[in-house]
């Protein structure tokens, strides 16, 4: 078992989530434009990310070399793989269907505790009071953002629970694979794996889409499933992946250098960042009142978690 041994390193950690929820919440505004501005399907908008994801991870491939694909988990992989495009696609349908940003990420929020159930779980790590009062400060806190008691929840609200669910596992999977993987492997597997995941699944929901139009979800499937956006959709396209795979890859060594349980509060702070962003770039306002206590609730939390474990050497368990 290897030791985080000072709290640089878990300072570090806590860095690098924060950085890496700056980027998802990037990608998050972008996902709303996309679908509504310049009419991508949420399907081939999730298609088209994760293969300019993996372009711009080319020339990081070859700095690395592919040596560090090789895995002694190759199923671990492509389940991981599979399921996190899965999450993508229910994810962005949220978008497609106009759930609000600030709404879309905030529901988010439970996934820490699906995070937190699994690391008990199958992980063995420890969930200490510290790590679930602040996990539940985040909750309540994201809640609050989202103003969910005034806009109310309909069927397309409760879509990002589901995606929760699903990227939870990825988490999951990812710190049980990070024992005995490094963050290149891991970050590049996804990327290159993830693409023929989020094919099968566009040829699948279109294949349903030809078959049975009636019963597909308006804004999943939208004319040829491969289609581009024209104008500057390409270029905000280009920039989703781009930021795709710069979280993917902060995500990814954050877990390497500290404990998912650990880390998950400060993965609560994409939720007022994207509110904000969403805010600014496609003028989806939340309710101010909700808005600056909630994001001091999800605020808190991760300082709470940060002040009392930061230098406590938190444990990354290695196989």
């Amino acid at each position: 078992m290897n030791q985080i041994s000072s709290s640089s390193r878990a300072g570090l950690g806590a860095l690098l989530m924060l950085t890496s929820s700056l980027a998802f919440a990037g990608t998050n505004v972008l996902q709303s434009l996309l679908p509504w501005t310049y009419g991508m399907s949420s399907t081939g908008m999730a298609f088209w990310q994760y293969v300019i994801a993996t372009l711009f991870a080319l020339p990081l491939i070859a700095r690395i070399g592919v040596s560090k694909l090789r895995t002694q988990h190759p199923l671990l992989h492509e389940i991981r793989a599979f399921v996190s495009a899965l999450g993508v696609h229910v994810f962005v349908y949220g978008f497609a269907a106009g759930v609000p940003i600030w709404q879309m990420v905030t529901l988010l929020a439970t996934g820490p505790l699906f995070v937190i159930a699994g690391s008990l779980l199958f992980l063995g790590e420890r969930a200490s009071p510290t790590r679930l009062a602040a996990a539940l400060l985040g909750f309540v806190g994201a809640i609050i953002v989202s103003g969910v008691g005034q806009e109310g929840l309909g069927v397309h609200t409760l879509v990002p629970i589901l995606a929760a669910a699903l990227w939870a596992t990825t988490d999951i999977l990812t710190k049980a694979l990070s024992r005995d993987e490094s963050p290149e492997t891991l970050t590049l597997s996804l990327l290159v794996l993830v693409t023929p995941n989020h094919l099968l699944i566009l040829v699948a929901v279109n294949l349903i889409g030809w078959l049975a139009p009636a019963a597909m979800p308006q804004g999943v499937v939208s004319g040829f499933p491969f289609q581009l956006p024209s104008g500057d959709g390409i270029w905000l396209l280009l920039l989703l992946g781009a930021l795709t795979a710069l979280a993917q890859y902060l995500l990814t060594f954050a877990y390497k250098v500290a404990d998912a349980t650990y880390l998950q509060p400060f993965g609560d702070l994409k939720v007022p960042l994207s509110a904000l962003l969403g805010w600014i770039f496609v003028s989806q306002a939340p309710n101010l009142s909700l808005f600056i206590p909630g994001a001091l609730l999800v605020l808190a939390g991760s300082l709470l978690i940060y002040w009392r474990e930061g230098g406590s050497r938190p444990r990354l368990q290695a196989a």
